[in-house]
């Protein structure tokens, strides 16, 4: 706490925070507050004030003094009505200081005209009196320094009044003065001391909404760095497709999948045919370009089952689940035309773009998918040594 009000100070006389931009923070953050708890002691503050009629009847009667009384306790009952309208809907705690304080200085001229309408009750008045002055420190929301401007010309006020209508001795007048003093000083430095203390609490909260803030928002970019790392370590930056060693997972479920439900599994060992012709005639970014267009090709052609990885350079390798020996020869014979059906760039338009394809299918349960990649692999190196463009069924496949 002693270093929160080190870096948050409050003024020692005012109770208020020293810097105006967290002051003004914190009289927003109360507004609601304050006007509804304006509103319900105004309300009640007013209603006690005009219950005094009653007692102002059996002292005075009919009397002139009674009506004086009784007019005066309905003006200063209504306009503290009316403040308690306005202030709800209009008050701001932290732009119309102004507003809230008039209901304290309406209510004090109503308490010291008392003294001249009924002299003879002072005794009960004083106390009277005290009870107002302790209300307006710690009952009727308000800024120290207005409640105590108000509270002073309530004592003053009340005190001048008493010499000048009633006939009281001077040292009663003096005990009266000093009971009001007291009272006053009570008061203030009780709401002193609450004003420091509800900033600092409003302050030590906030400082905790920031620091769960910042806690989120690097939460929040941890989470996205992690997402990016992990998309680096998932996709090929050049095709977007599966990595080797994240394709290698993920086929790897669905082989496991595939045993247990006993349906059928395919992988396909794709390469693009001449590549190394293709970066030497017209670059790396051209070849780098068609990697990519065929990439886009291979993955437009499978099910979203499917998974599909670059296993390096200018091969992909292809994973196909519930996929028999006849579906995945389909299925790769219409990804082959697909690639040669590629349109290409001006430059390169007598470029005849081929993929070879090499098939392999799991028969048993222990079937592996590294012996399964290496057969499609064997069946790949079989199609281009034969030439090339073509679909190749690995021989074990084609044995049975």
């Amino acid at each position: 706490m002693s270093s929160l009000k080190t870096q948050y100070p409050v003024h020692w006389l005012t109770g208020q925070l020293c810097e105006d931009s967290r002051e003004t923070m914190y009289r927003q953050s109360i507004k609601t507050r304050i006007r509804l708890e304006t509103c319900v002691s105004l309300i009640v503050s007013s209603l006690i004030f005009g219950m005094f009629a009653i007692a102002d009847y059996y002292l005075l009667g009919l009397s002139r003094e009674y009506y004086l009384l009784l007019t005066m306790r309905i003006v200063v009952v209504s306009l503290c009505l009316l403040l308690a309208v306005i202030i709800w809907r209009w008050g701001s705690y932290s732009r119309r200081v102004w507003l809230h304080a008039l209901p304290l200085w309406i209510l004090a001229t109503g308490i010291i005209l008392i003294v001249p309408l009924r002299p003879e009750s002072l005794s009960t008045q004083v106390t009277a009196v005290a009870v107002a002055t302790m209300a307006f420190y710690l009952l009727i929301p308000n800024l120290l320094t207005v409640v105590t401007v108000a509270s002073l010309y309530l004592s003053i006020g009340f005190v001048g009044s008493a010499i000048a209508f009633a006939e009281v001795e001077p040292m009663v007048m003096l005990r009266i003065a000093l009971l009001l003093i007291m009272t006053n000083a009570v008061g203030f430095f009780a709401l002193l001391r609450l004003e420091s203390l509800q900033r600092h609490q409003f302050m030590l909260l906030h400082e905790e909404r920031v620091h769960n803030q910042q806690l989120v928002a690097e939460i929040a970019h941890r989470k996205s760095l992690e997402l990016k790392l992990r998309m680096i370590a998932e996709r090929d930056a050049l095709t977007g497709l599966n990595t080797r060693g994240h394709f290698m997972t993920r086929a790897q479920e669905l082989l496991q999948q595939s045993i247990v439900n006993k349906t059928p599994f395919s992988v396909f060992m794709v390469d693009v045919d001449h590549f190394k012709s293709i970066n030497d005639t017209w670059g790396h970014s051209r070849g780098d370009e068609v990697l990519t267009r065929i990439a886009q090709v291979c993955a437009h052609s499978l099910r979203p089952t499917d998974v599909i990885g670059r296993f390096g350079g200018e091969e992909f390798m292809v994973a196909l689940p519930d996929t028999t020996a006849d579906d995945a020869y389909v299925v790769a014979e219409r990804l082959k035309k697909r690639v040669a059906e590629l349109p290409l760039s001006d430059d390169m338009s007598q470029l005849c773009l081929s993929v070879t394809i090499g098939i392999a299918v799991a028969h048993t349960e222990e079937t592996e998918l590294e012996s399964l990649l290496t057969q499609a692999d064997q069946a790949l190196y079989e199609g281009k040594r034969d030439g090339r463009n073509q679909v190749v069924m690995s021989q074990v496949e084609a044995e049975e």
